[in-house]
């Protein structure tokens, strides 16, 4: 499952239904809000709330919100009471520490329920089964870090989500967008501190390898550029891979990995066959940094025409066209194409 952030500070407008709409499209089917205002939004939460359910019934998205036992008591709640959270529309809550296992059971038997990934040891897994908690409803969602040096060590989240695995929950983590980071701090939302600042296809990637189940973005603002990326991946199984300059032959057509994977390069399986791009010498020999796009030429004899992307700093070859290079925030991604892995240049 994919999800996203949408908060609750602002008037909802046009332009946040139109975010909502580029994220479905792009794969994502949940939405994470905060049911935690300050006290002067307080008489405007339940309504801009409403609004934000009704659009996702509309347009068939989930809505899990954060929520604690005194801040749904500020807006007339009681936590234990079916009826009242029923009437809030949501999908499903994100309960913070501090609800006791009796109420977490209750609320598991009518919906989905996600509890600190941090924080859960296995006396609360104990506490759960006492109270006959539905575990098909109870998942582990880790936290965001708005602070910088704050966020999540990869090592320690694969061994706690392993653990969550055999106690019988799924994981979720955080990504940080990549357009305008949520305030006061702007630093960017994600459960890695490693990620902050990285590729959110990247930072996706690498936390599925982390085994996690289900992956959010913690900002409320994702590019359009980033959407599109998810939407390759989504609904054609592709790396988007972006170009520091344009080469239309490279963008209009879909490539792939050779099955057989290189150490030092991805080897494009279509380039020998397509042959799109001059196999004559470059005057100049250039060199071949991490991301550098080439083409063999007719040096390398039955190579010429190979079309490969560096996957580590290699010197320059006079056998060696330089075509161009992938943008480096997308140079994390390299990583993840495999065995015949697809791939689109834009």
């Amino acid at each position: 499952m994919l999800g996203f952030s949408i908060y609750l500070g602002h008037d909802l407008t046009a332009d946040d239904y139109n975010y909502l709409i580029m994220m479905r499209n792009a794969g994502f089917s949940t939405i994470f809000t905060s049911l935690h205002i300050p006290e002067n939004d307080l008489s405007l939460v339940l309504s801009r709330l409403g609004k934000l359910t009704k659009w996702c019934k509309d347009l068939d998205l989930s809505i899990i919100a954060d929520v604690s036992k005194e801040g749904l008591k500020k807006l007339g709640i009681d936590i234990s009471d079916i009826d009242q959270i029923k009437k809030l529309a949501l999908t499903g809550l994100r309960i913070d520490d501090g609800v006791d296992f009796a109420t977490v059971a209750k609320l598991s038997k009518v919906m989905p329920i996600a509890l600190n990934a941090s924080t859960i040891m296995e006396d609360d897994i104990d506490g759960l089964k006492d109270y006959n908690a539905d575990f098909d409803h109870l998942q582990a969602w880790h936290n965001y870090y708005p602070r910088p040096e704050t966020g999540l060590d990869a090592a320690w989240l694969k061994e706690k989500n392993t653990w969550l695995h055999k106690s019988g929950m799924q994981t979720m983590a955080f990504i940080a967008g990549d357009a305008k980071k949520r305030g006061p701090i702007h630093a960017g939302l994600p459960t890695l501190e490693k990620q902050r600042d990285e590729n959110p296809l990247a930072a996706m990637l690498e936390l599925k390898d982390l085994e996690c189940d289900h992956i959010f973005v913690g900002d409320d603002d994702f590019s359009k550029e980033a959407a599109d990326s998810f939407t390759n991946y989504a609904k054609k199984d592709a790396i988007t891979l972006h170009v520091a300059r344009s080469i239309p032959k490279l963008s209009a057509n879909e490539w792939h990995n050779r099955p057989d994977v290189a150490r030092d390069v991805i080897r494009l399986t279509e380039g020998r066959i397509r042959q799109v791009f001059s196999t004559q010498p470059q005057t100049e020999v250039l060199a071949r940094p991490k991301g550098t796009i080439t083409c063999d030429n007719d040096r390398y004899l039955r190579y010429k025409g190979e079309l490969q992307i560096t996957k580590r700093d290699l010197l320059p070859d006079e056998k060696v066209n330089v075509l161009g290079h992938v943008v480096r925030s997308d140079l994390p991604l390299l990583s993840f194409i495999q065995s015949k892995t697809k791939m689109i240049f834009e």
